[in-house]
């Protein structure tokens, strides 16, 4: 008779630091954890696992939360002032939401609840240690960090879509990961050795997107196999939808179909942005990427992820932040979802005179980029400028052609161009000289 539950070996062994003031749960949880391989230290105490941090690094902490004089969070509290980027799971027999979600604001890396779940226990140790493993940075998503349940969900769904070449639609705020998540379907397809061709819908003109999809006889102008990433869907122009629709059903587009829209699928359809025909044969797998504060639980692994990035490329010495820091990132709202938070990331790096940064450099990151945050209208205006730039261009300087491919006459043209300081000329010479040159 077996005394307890077989046990299955990692093939991936880490060193790991176990702390618990019940010796009796103790001794189990580390025959358990060395039964599967891994190599334990134990500390009776909050106090014993600093002292022991003082002779070696583990490359995961898993301790008690409720213990006498230094508790799991306070001893997280020390271990995030001396090895910042040393991962800590807390365990807890009074598993509380408020406890957990504590611990995830503070950084803790996961959270357990007693009787541990032997395989919740083991996929967390995983996950907590993959960046050791160079074998878990082939997965193909691990461009997108995440542990969340939400994302968990999302990517077993797109697993499915990179096994089959069939059409996609990717929804999401701005800043959430759309473009990623296309590339890293692609590569994980069929076609990772074809081109990933990506046409953002909502920075050219028709003229030109026209040009860049069909050739003169209707006919997708690509070149076949591949994947084509069309990039903000919804403004695409009817006429192409049309003919992108005909290219679908005529199977004569050899290319495999990535659309995304920051807008809502219903919203698609709703409003009547999306033809309902094409919208159908683009969404065989519709997959919608949440907003960062909907996985805020894969908080503390992005940013982790982003310092030792950022800090890499800019040669800075910092290496985390302090558990006050840690909890004003994680209570942010981050409007700008991921994007935002590379940014608040960079600058606090840059910044930054210690090897710990402080809440203080967090706050005044955050509102620095809350106050760079352009209005709506300012926003209109900055991508008005641009839009007639580009066509004056494509226009060379020529203001009725320019005028034609914006779909506006020449006297409303003209009232634009005055407006944000354009002159039709200046685009005329450039293109002289690039003829000449």
């Amino acid at each position: 008779m077996k005394l307890m539950p077989e046990i299955k070996r990692t093939n991936n062994p880490v060193n790991l630091l176990l702390v618990d003031d019940d010796p009796s749960l103790l001794k189990l949880l580390s025959i358990r954890l060395e039964s599967a391989g891994h190599q334990v230290t134990t500390a009776i105490s909050g106090e014993e696992a600093l002292e022991s941090l003082q002779y070696f690094t583990p490359d995961l902490v898993l301790s008690d939360l409720r213990m006498n004089e230094l508790d799991g969070l306070a001893l997280f509290a020390e271990i995030q002032k001396q090895k910042p980027s040393l991962p800590v799971i807390i365990m807890t027999a009074h598993g509380t939401i408020p406890d957990a979600v504590e611990a995830t604001r503070q950084g803790v890396y996961g959270f357990l609840t007693k009787p541990v779940d032997k395989n919740e226990l083991f996929d967390l140790i995983e996950q907590a240690t993959a960046h050791l493993n160079p074998a878990q940075e082939t997965s193909w998503h691990a461009p997108l960090l995440a542990r969340s349940e939400i994302m968990s969900r999302l990517l077993e769904q797109a697993e499915k879509a990179t096994q089959v070449d069939i059409n996609l639609l990717i929804t999401g705020s701005a800043g959430t990961g759309k473009k990623l998540l296309a590339q890293c379907i692609h590569q994980a397809g069929h076609q990772k050795d074809k081109d990933l061709i990506v046409l953002n819908c909502s920075s050219q003109p028709e003229d030109l997107l026209a040009f860049e999809l069909f050739d003169d006889k209707g006919m997708v102008a690509i070149h076949p196999g591949g994947t084509l990433y069309l990039e903000e869907i919804n403004n695409l122009p009817n006429s192409l939808q049309a003919q992108l629709l005909v290219a679908l059903q005529n199977k004569s587009l050899d290319l495999r179909l990535i659309a995304s829209s920051r807008l809502p699928a219903h919203q698609l359809l709703e409003e009547g942005l999306l033809r309902e025909d094409l919208y159908y044969l683009l969404s065989v797998i519709s997959l919608h990427l949440p907003d960062l504060h909907e996985r805020s639980e894969d908080l503390p692994l992005l940013v982790r992820h982003l310092l030792q990035q950022t800090a890499q490329e800019t040669g800075k010495k910092v290496t985390g932040f302090s558990p006050e820091a840690m909890q004003l990132l994680a209570a942010a709202p981050w409007p700008g979802n991921i994007r935002q938070l590379i940014k608040v990331v960079e600058q606090c790096v840059a910044l930054s005179q210690t090897a710990t940064i402080s809440s203080s450099q967090v706050a005044a990151a955050l509102d620095k980029e809350t106050r760079s945050l352009p209005s709506l209208n300012e926003a209109r205006s900055d991508f008005e400028k641009k839009y007639l730039i580009k066509v004056l261009k494509l226009a060379e300087g020529k203001v009725t052609e320019a005028a034609r491919l914006a779909g506006r006459n020449r006297t409303d043209f003209y009232k634009l161009l005055n407006k944000h300081n354009l002159e039709a000329a200046r685009f005329k010479e450039e293109a002289r000289r690039q003829k000449q040159d």
